[in-house]
């Protein structure tokens, strides 16, 4: 199987950790490739930034068809052009949000999420309408850490900590999803840190989350319905190249 992971960002600060990070997502006789926009935002933490990434991001989504990919994922919490990608490809494509969300769904009643900036919390909002899933997220809290510095592993951990603490303790949740593909390497930490506050509660990785929904769809023979992601109409398109 041959993943995709397209990091909807130009920036390649994650480059290195999420080729780490992957050699535990895939199995012995799987192979990834990841990709940085060659245009758009260095980070996504607006709907601005967002908007500015997914050209590029359809653009590299249809080259991965076109390469032989068998999945691709979009590394990023906010989902940045799943929908048309999805329309435009007949291959699996997830972000990190929607498999997170749906791996938590089955964890735990409450959910709550754990992001970066109060800049995306309208965003993951819109997320959870779309999902319908409204009744079961009973918090959104942010470390307030932008994207480009979570490399700051220890004060990411412990922002991350109390703010799960804090979620538990008076939002009543049951589940935390890590709101950030860049919060990789934290889940494991996390989990533990928190059963030793009294809290035995799951910690959702969204970047593994997403590699292994599109490994289940590859492995099961799936891709998503055409009655939902219809083909776009036929019509002249410019492509940015």
């Amino acid at each position: 199987m041959k993943i995709k992971v397209i990091m909807p960002i130009t920036s390649d600060v994650f480059n290195e950790e999420i080729r780490e990070e992957f050699k535990h997502y895939v199995g012995p006789h799987d192979s990834f490739d990841v990709e940085n926009l060659d245009y758009g935002p260095a980070s996504i933490e607006s709907e601005f930034d967002e908007a500015m990434a997914i050209p590029d991001i359809l653009n590299k989504v249809k080259k991965a068809q076109e390469d032989g990919f068998d999945g691709v994922i979009i590394d990023c919490f906010g989902d940045p052009g799943v929908n048309a990608a999805r329309e435009l490809v007949d291959i699996p494509v997830c972000g990190g949000f929607e498999p997170a969300m749906q791996i938590a769904l089955g964890l735990g009643k409450n959910i709550g999420i754990v992001t970066v900036l109060p800049n995306v919390v309208s965003m993951l909002q819109d997320l959870i309408s779309k999902m319908g899933i409204e009744k079961r997220v009973k918090s959104i809290r942010y470390v307030n850490i932008p994207v480009l510095d979570l490399g700051d592993k220890k004060k990411l951990e412990d922002a991350l900590f109390n703010q799960s603490l804090e979620a538990i303790k008076n939002d009543h949740v049951q589940v935390v999803v890590l709101g950030c593909t860049g919060m990789m390497g934290m889940a494991h930490n996390l989990m533990k840190r928190l059963k030793e506050a009294g809290y035995d509660v799951p910690v959702v990785d969204p970047a593994f989350a997403a590699a292994m929904m599109v490994k289940n769809y590859v492995y099961m023979g799936l891709k998503h319905s055409r009655l939902t992601y219809m083909t776009p109409p036929v019509k002249p398109y410019k492509w940015w190249e």
